[in-house]
């Protein structure tokens, strides 16, 4: 891991998103637009080598349950106890309407409803995402959506993974779709023989995923560019065990993939030195070199003068993950605000987050924690803005309308009022 100072790190950072990128990815969202099915299984094939029908693209609901009840026991209760604090979490934000009189006689409100469809994308290329079902499909049926698709990448033979399936039964999904990549994103944008176009689609994934949510957008809601993965760890404390502690943090956001950064900011050598000489030897323990490696050439440590440097440089990166690991993290916490989520103390690893503690890991990257929030019920609401006015509700405030309309050089907009208030 490369050593930085503040001034270092501001010019270093790397490019986000390359351009030969975003030209791949547009060329295979065009595809699946005019070709449907058939550029699907194309790219199906060339990227994750497996050859299916177009039959099999939409997996068969009674899967569904028949992977859910070949899992272990103990696999089924950690669902269902994840499951059950991701609901308690996403029903605590649910928004509530409201009514209220702006003047006499005129009264205004805002009621929230679901929208219909969503799709959720599972990324699958190194892993089987169980969890990101939990994460994606339970706060849109905490909502009130009524069809939520999954869409992830099959393994050899056209397989889904059971973990996948399992979780898909547990939070209610309406369909699993055998697609990923980009070509996902693109079908559940703009729909194929197989597959059902959606309202929304949300989820994290790899560089080419996020760049395809990206161009769709004009088309059709996302969340966030959602991937690929970034911890920043402010670490303020000299403790051996916490150390290496950190280290197996950094470790396991970089083993998510290549293109994942993590950086660790301290205003102390010892520690850097500590926290570092833990990453290098945690490196072969699971035999994940290669893509530790790879994502570990982007990461860095960044020596701060002091906790103030610190906080300016983390509300500059606006990381997806920041944990604060210092004397009064509750103050610093108070000086942050861009990150996506926020790990308090030693004892709140990233990964309880990831997994099980109720909040979301679907989190914005790329600098977008400045702008956008985590994955939640709110994403899949949408608001209806409503007016009730009385005959002396109307009276009360038209002149104020009429003015307005008249300041703007809008004759009709006046007329559509001064018509029911016969002022004509």
């Amino acid at each position: 891991m490369r050593i930085l100072d503040y001034d270092g790190f501001r010019l270093w950072r790397p490019e986000t998103v390359p351009e030969q990128v975003v030209e791949s990815v547009r060329k295979i969202v065009s595809d699946v637009k005019v070709r449907g099915d058939a550029a699907l299984l194309e790219y199906t094939e060339r990227f994750d080598g497996v050859k299916i029908s177009a039959k099999e693209i939409l997996v068969d609901p009674p899967e569904l349950r028949g992977a859910y009840d070949s899992m272990p026991e103990e696999v089924k209760r950690s669902l269902s106890n994840s499951a059950e604090r991701i609901r308690m979490f996403q029903a605590r934000q649910v928004p509530e309407s409201f009514a209220i009189e702006t003047a006499p006689g005129l009264s205004v409100g805002v009621r929230f409803m679901p929208i219909s469809s969503a799709g959720a994308y599972i990324p699958g290329g190194r892993a089987a995402y169980l969890s990101t079902v939990l994460m994606t499909v339970l706060p849109a049926k905490v909502a009130g959506v009524s069809r939520c698709a999954v869409s992830t990448p099959p393994k050899e033979g056209g397989r889904v993974p059971d973990a996948i399936l399992a979780a898909a039964y547990v939070t209610g999904a309406d369909s699993v779709y055998r697609v990923g990549g980009p070509q996902a994103i693109a079908a559940m944008a703009y729909g194929t023989e197989s597959v059902r176009r959606v309202e929304k689609i949300v989820g994290p994934g790899n560089i080419y995923v996020t760049v395809a949510k990206m161009l769709v957008s004009w088309d059709v809601a996302v969340d966030m560019p959602a991937g690929p993965s970034e911890l920043v760890v402010y670490a303020d404390v000299d403790d051996p065990k916490i150390c290496e502690w950190l280290a197996a943090d950094l470790l396991a956001q970089a083993e998510h993939d290549p293109r994942a950064k993590v950086i660790l900011i301290t205003p102390r050598f010892e520690v850097a030195s500590k926290i570092e000489g833990f990453v290098e030897r945690g490196i072969g323990e699971f035999g994940k070199e290669e893509i530790l490696n790879e994502s570990l050439s982007n990461a860095c440590i960044v020596l701060v003068k002091n906790r103030q440097e610190a906080v300016r440089l983390i509300n500059e990166i606006a990381p997806e993950h920041l944990e604060l690991i210092c004397e009064d993290a509750d103050e610093v916490l108070n000086q942050i605000e861009n990150a996506g989520a926020i790990f308090l103390g030693e004892y709140s690893p990233v990964a309880i987050g990831d997994y099980t503690a109720g909040t979301n890991h679907v989190l914005p990257t790329m600098g977008w924690a400045k702008r956008a929030s985590p994955l939640s019920v709110r994403d899949f609401l949408k608001a209806n803005e409503i007016v009730k006015c009385t005959k002396d509700g109307l009276l009360g405030v038209s002149a104020d309308g009429k003015v307005l309309a008249d300041a703007e050089r809008m004759p009709y907009h006046a007329k559509s009022i001064i018509l029911r208030t016969g002022e004509l």
